[in-house]
């Protein structure tokens, strides 16, 4: 096999290793990503042996603007990346050297790979729980925007995907603002955890030299340097719980596609999707596919799959640093722009749909769903048991059923042949806005409440 040399490691190794460990061993095909942060970290780590004496403030600066030539050359897309040196900081150091000469080689002093990787990924990672904590807000405000639009419109309730009782579509939607609320709290607080910076540590004891970890921690935005090294090199913590905030967000987003697609068929027409969502059929002119809500439906696998990956990465490893932690990147950038794209897409298609008002309050005025008013309304007026009160309500709603009509319609006679108690006012609460109006209870689906909440929110999100 062809042999390939690697000058940046010299001595026994001079001669590289072949095409396979060569592939099998390099990582700049998907880590070339973190170039920004890998420049950041070293010009930050450069600046600090300057201002600690440990290299002359010449060399620093000759460092600090040889970088700033090489991000150039990486934005401008015209850095020639080199399987050859495995990874972004074997090849941003390499054309350093090229650029600047011998200061090159003071960069890496009190600094390993192992720190300077935990330090790029951190930051990747911080960068991405920043994008998401931007991006949530967004979507929220237009499930309220959904909200104060449907504070009263009445739509169906559903346990098991069956009729249950009669809310609001502004109370439907505020559940979501709900969810993502939380996400948006994980997220923050997966990012204020992982705001330790792991530079400085070196390899896995720290250094010898007087190096001063607070000023690059301030330097590079984190709060604090991270106090023991072995953690340092070996945590990958940040990004398992920046992988668990975003699977479990992605978990909301796939419930709220599948409201949307099954919301959006023939069959519900509570939604229309807008045809920047939706896709025509090849064959069935009729047809409007909610392809983007599918899509989103199935980003979860990918994003939680990421996560099941890099626990399985480092579930079995001692501390500190093995190659095996090179392997947990490509599932979290993955997950990171599959996240982000979902919320973009989801964020879209709730400012852009429309509500049917008419076919959600006629699906709330059907299947029997102001059962559990008319229970209440027993125990409430009546005095009956609640188990009683139950037993009234299953008889009156078969004998509904069997007559092929709906509670409200039930006549006073038909429903003394049940209970001869019952008076006319019962009538007051089997309508399904009447329903929606009683429930005032804090957390209720009542129109005033949505309201409420809804202004909250947008209190808030501002």
């Amino acid at each position: 096999m062809t042999k390939s040399s690697n000058a940046m490691w010299g001595g026994r190794f001079a001669e590289g290793p072949d095409a396979i460990m060569e592939a099998i061993n390099a990582s700049i095909g998907f880590d070339r990503r973190m170039a920004r942060q890998d420049i950041e970290g070293s010009r930050a780590h450069a600046a600090m042996l300057a201002a600690t004496g440990i290299v002359t403030a010449s060399d620093a600066e000759a460092i600090r603007e040889g970088l700033i030539t090489v991000l150039s050359e990486i934005e401008a897309g015209t850095f020639q990346y080199s399987t050859a040196l495995e990874d972004i900081h074997m090849n941003v150091e390499a054309r350093l050297t090229e650029i600047i000469g011998a200061p090159a080689g003071r960069l890496h002093t009190a600094r390993s790979r192992n720190d300077q990787v935990a330090l790029d990924f951190r930051m990747w990672v911080r960068d991405q729980a920043d994008a998401a904590i931007d991006a949530l807000p967004r979507l929220m405000a237009a499930l309220v925007a959904q909200a104060e639009a449907g504070a009263d419109w009445v739509m169906p309730g559903f346990t098991h995907l069956q009729t249950a009782q009669p809310v609001t579509w502004g109370h439907h939607m505020l559940a979501y603002v709900e969810m993502f609320g939380r996400d948006l709290g994980r997220m923050k607080d997966a990012r204020a955890r992982m705001n330790e910076c792991p530079l400085g540590t070196a390899a896995l004891a720290g250094t010898s030299f007087p190096i001063d970890r607070e000023m690059t921690a301030a330097a590079l935005g984190f709060d604090r340097p991270a106090a023991n090294s072995l953690d340092a090199v070996s945590d990958r913590d940040f990004a398992l719980e920046f992988l668990s905030a975003a699977s479990i967000c992605a978990m909301h987003l796939s419930r709220l596609a599948e409201e949307l697609v099954i919301w959006s068929s023939a069959q519900f027409r509570f939604v229309r999707l807008s045809d920047r969502w939706s896709t025509g059929s090849s064959i069935m002119p009729q047809k409007r596919n909610p392809d983007a809500a599918e899509l989103l439906r199935a980003k979860i696998g990918r994003i939680l799959g990421a996560q099941v990956a890099l626990l399985t990465v480092m579930k079995g490893l001692p501390l500190t640093y093995s190659k095996d932690m090179q392997e947990d990147k490509e599932q979290v950038f993955d997950a990171a722009d599959s996240l982000m794209l979902a919320l973009a897409a989801m964020t879209g298609m709730v400012s852009d749909m429309t509500a049917q008002k008419d076919n959600l309050e006629a699906a709330a005025s059907s299947g029997f769903s102001t059962a559990t008013d008319l229970a209440d309304w027993l125990v409430r007026v009546l005095d009956l048991p609640f188990r009683e009160a139950h037993h009234v309500t299953g008889a009156l709603v078969k004998m509904a059923e069997d007559a092929g009509i709906d509670l409200p319609e039930l006549s006073l006679e038909q429903m003394h042949a049940v209970e001869p108690r019952i008076t006319a006012d019962v009538f007051e609460v089997l309508g399904v806005r009447n329903s929606v109006a009683s429930r005032t209870s804090y957390g209720g689906t009542a129109p005033d409440n949505v309201r409420a909440q809804a202004a909250r929110w947008k209190e808030i999100l501002a």
